[in-house]
């Protein structure tokens, strides 16, 4: 497993990508060119990362390929197979994307967004993306969501069988999960049964933290990893059980202090529990 996350400084040259890398202390990175990089560029980031053993953990496909204004959704169709074919040039683990919703914000909850013609809609569009590409060297993903699939493993299973893509897998925010007390108070099983039944299609985590409201009537906040009730120690051991270079990255904080307080948070969990990151 390696530890990564964003990086505050905007650096041009690769040399100057993987220092900043390095001097946050993270073996693992957020792709650090857009999809209209050329290929000398690219090549050249992808080259200065293997020399300085640092994983490019994923390229973030972020839009709404299942939007109800046709424009945009075909708009975040271009994006998602732009930012996949960018993800195999550079060699990032995988480009991840939400499913999307058919309500008004992007990554919002619709009414329509739990439903079999929804579930329809997202293998299609998942296919559309992959066939487009046909990506040799990463994976297109689906980052785990509270209210649109793939919101629980077994929904994201449901997916990888209904899409029937290899270049198909799974992109894991355990936090995104938490979306009930019942939920909350068990994530440790949670956790648990994502790697049991998703483990070997993992491509990349999210590393974030969440905490349960003592306001009615139910009120959950994404808070910085050490502030909140996620079994860390669980999550790090199932972590620890894949292959050595899945990345966990941070992300969601408002600063670089923030960024620093919360590795060192789970460095300690994983130094606790004899965890190398």
């Amino acid at each position: 497993m390696r530890l990564g996350g964003p990086i505050f400084t905007k650096p041009t040259k690769p040399e100057e990508w993987v220092a900043a890398v390095a001097a946050a202390g993270y073996r693992a990175a957020y792709c650090p060119v857009s999809p209209t990089a050329d290929d000398d560029t690219v090549r050249a980031f992808a080259t200065a990362a293997g020399r300085a053993d640092i994983i490019i953990a994923e390229v973030g496909a972020w839009s709404n390929p299942l939007s109800p204004d046709p424009n945009t959704a075909k708009a975040a169709l271009e994006k998602c197979k732009a930012s996949l074919s960018l993800a195999d040039r550079i060699g990032a683990r995988c480009c991840v994307n939400i499913a999307g919703s058919r309500g008004k914000k992007w990554d919002g909850p619709d009414a329509a967004d739990l439903t079999e013609e929804t579930f329809d809609r997202i293998v299609a569009t998942v296919r559309e993306i992959i066939d487009a590409i046909h990506p040799t060297r990463t994976f297109y993903t689906l980052e785990t969501m509270p209210w649109m699939y793939p919101d629980s493993p077994d929904t994201y299973l449901r997916l990888i069988k209904a899409i029937d893509r290899k270049a198909f897998a799974v992109h894991l925010d355990p936090v995104n999960l938490v979306c009930s007390p019942q939920r909350y108070f068990t994530n440790r099983a949670l956790i648990e049964d994502c790697f049991d039944k998703l483990g070997p299609h993992i491509k990349s985590c999210h590393a974030k933290d969440i905490l349960l409201r003592d306001k009615l009537t139910v009120h959950l906040d994404e808070v910085r990893p050490g502030l909140g009730c996620l079994d860390y120690a669980a999550y790090l051991k199932a972590l620890n059980r894949l292959d050595a270079d899945v990345p966990l990255m941070l992300e969601h904080l408002p600063s670089e202090e923030e960024y620093r307080v919360a590795a060192a948070h789970i460095r300690s969990v994983a130094d606790r529990e004899g965890i190398a990151l």
